[in-house]
């Protein structure tokens, strides 16, 4: 949105390069409808109706979705030897001379308390003092491999043809070198090392010896994102409100465009940001969640939300195309209308399926048909179109 009429405050106009001087137009983004925000303004005419049902279906399907003792024990032990092993290599790097390691540090879901059902892998950043060269990412993933092995020698102890169901060892563990770093696994449980670098090495790298500098900067930005989540995201309805709408993308295509870091700051807006300044309940947290997705939360020209771990003024939504923003956008009002009559287990998974964001369904007599796209993509101009039309049109003009 831009602001209309002439200039403010005596700013003299901006001139374009060799243009007549304009009038100064400044970008002011406008603020979407949120009822928690206004709700004094907006007195309700009869009191709130029971959610108890709500609230109880909310937290069993969260229930659902939570990794069970077992997983979270597995991928436990195996992130505490990996961030052992690394740190020693941090402080003491004796032995080990392809690379020098700079920190380490645990990242992503795991660490937050966010991890999901099924989804039993961990992350942790390494970050490099040395340019990190793809041999000395194997070599480092190769390092951590013999130290764990190490730990537990039954794992080599029986030759593969001897094994029975007696003495076959429990877990076998793996590496497997990929673009970001390496993976090890160690029986259902996954860590992956992502690696990174220090900033200053960021200018010096060679993209036919190193790793991508691309995703090495995203891992920087990683390490943020788990600092201010360990300062800001830890009460429990956050983390559990995280849990909910990740499943929602999983299940919905519509939703999809959303990156963990954005569903990680709309859920904490969703239950922190409001005039009493006190966290709202899980049902209506949700409910507001999905209202600001419909009523253009993350459209072009919101205000949206500032990305707090990076300088100046970035939208976290601008990460997403104009057609992916108003794809989140009308797949939240069609959701929206389900759940304003009734339809929140089909919502939240518990019963039907996904086809309620894209075919039209009754709810108690009431027909919820889902909102159409409201951008439409430009057509891609063609180079020398014109020349060859005219090439086309001059054998008909000829005969």
């Amino acid at each position: 949105m831009r602001g209309r009429g002439g200039m403010r405050g005596g700013m003299r106009p901006m001139r374009p390069f060799g243009g007549p001087p304009g009038p100064f137009r400044p970008f002011i983004p406008h603020i979407p409808f949120d009822l928690v925000q206004c709700e004094n303004a907006f007195p309700r005419a009869k009191p709130a109706p029971e959610e108890k049902a709500f609230t109880d279906a909310l937290l069993k399907r969260h229930t659902d979705l939570t990794p069970t003792s077992a997983e979270q024990a597995s991928i436990l032990a195996l992130v505490t030897k990996v961030q052992g092993i690394l740190d020693n290599l941090v402080i003491a790097p004796q032995g080990f001379e392809a690379a020098t390691l700079e920190e380490v540090r645990q990242v992503g879901s795991f660490k937050k308390g966010t991890m999901m059902a099924g989804h039993n892998k961990a992350d942790i950043v390494v970050m490099f003092k040395t340019l990190p060269t793809k041999e000395a990412v194997t070599a480092l993933g190769q390092k951590v491999t013999e130290e764990l092995k190490s730990q537990e020698p039954q794992e080599d102890a029986v030759p593969p043809r001897k094994r029975t169901a007696q003495n076959t060892p429990k877990t076998v563990l793996t590496m497997l070198p990929n673009e970001s770093g390496f993976e090890i696994t160690s029986g259902e449980a996954t860590v992956q090392c992502l690696i990174t670098t220090i900033p200053p090495n960021l200018k010096k790298l060679d993209p036919e010896l190193h790793l991508d500098g691309k995703l090495m900067n995203g891992r920087l930005a990683a390490i943020r994102h788990a600092r201010w989540f360990e300062e800001n995201g830890q009460h429990s309805s956050v983390k559990v409100l995280i849990r909910l709408l990740r499943d929602l993308k999983n299940r919905f295509d519509g939703l999809s465009p959303l990156t963990p870091w954005i569903i990680d700051l709309l859920a904490h807006f969703a239950v922190v940001n409001n005039p009493t300044r006190q966290p709202l309940p899980i049902n209506q947290a949700f409910k507001r969640a999905v209202q600001m997705l419909a009523a253009g939360f993350f459209l072009p020209g919101s205000v949206g939300i500032t990305d707090p771990c990076e300088q100046g003024t970035i939208r976290v939504h601008t990460v997403m195309t104009l057609e992916q923003q108003d794809q989140v956008c009308f797949t939240a009002q069609t959701l929206l209308r389900v759940l304003s009559h009734g339809g929140y287990k089909q919502i939240l998974g518990m019963e039907g399926n996904a086809s309620i964001a894209s075919e039209m369904s009754v709810w108690d007599s009431v027909v919820v048909t889902p909102s159409d796209k409201a951008y439409e993509k430009p057509p891609e101009k063609k180079e020398g179109g014109d020349e060859e039309m005219e090439e086309d049109m001059e054998p008909e003009t000829a005969s």
